[in-house]
């Protein structure tokens, strides 16, 4: 995992199993309810599932439209209209073609990281570990073997600051 010792601290750490696609969608429901702000950086090695996870989640907080992967544009911005009439900005980044952490400024990305209850989605954070603050959660997807069946292990890791915010991990559960 991240060596930062805000998230090795941690005492809020959840493991749960994915066994499917709608496994992967229902984390993704259950994460759109909680009051995530701040960054959550996603690991895992190529087809883990993160993207997948990510769109579904999007789609849970209500995003309608297609979902594009940020592979090539390292960012996508979306705004969530909510029922209460207000708007959440959500970043969804993808630093893996990322050479250069400095990069990251170049284009802005410390607006997306500094605008009030923005929730940002990363991607392959460890690209940019020194240039990124700490996450607020972060999430270590692993292909794994369940019952002879490929399945997803899913590590969450609530930070410091996602202690804070009073983010609960306990609430989530296949």
């Amino acid at each position: 995992m991240h060596n930062d010792q805000s998230i090795e601290n941690s005492d809020i750490v959840q493991t749960l199993i994915l066994n499917s696609e709608q496994d992967t969608q229902s984390l993704a429901e259950q994460l759109a309810t909680l009051p995530l702000t701040g960054s959550v950086w996603l690991a895992g090695d190529l087809g883990a599932g993160k993207t997948t996870l990510t769109r579904y989640w999007l789609h849970a907080l209500g995003h309608t439209g297609a979902v594009k992967s940020p592979t090539y544009t390292l960012v996508e911005p979306y705004s969530i209209h909510r029922n209460d009439g207000s708007t959440k900005p959500v970043y969804h980044a993808d630093l893996y073609r990322l050479q250069d952490p400095e990069e990251l400024s170049f284009i802005g990305f410390d607006e997306y990281l500094d605008e009030p209850e923005a929730l940002v989605i990363i991607e392959w954070a460890s690209r940019a570990d020194g240039y990124l603050p700490p996450p607020t959660l972060f999430i270590d997807m692993t292909q794994s073997v369940s019952d002879d069946k490929e399945a997803r292990q899913v590590t969450l890791c609530l930070s410091s600051a996602g202690q804070a915010q009073g983010i609960d991990l306990t609430t989530l559960s296949m």
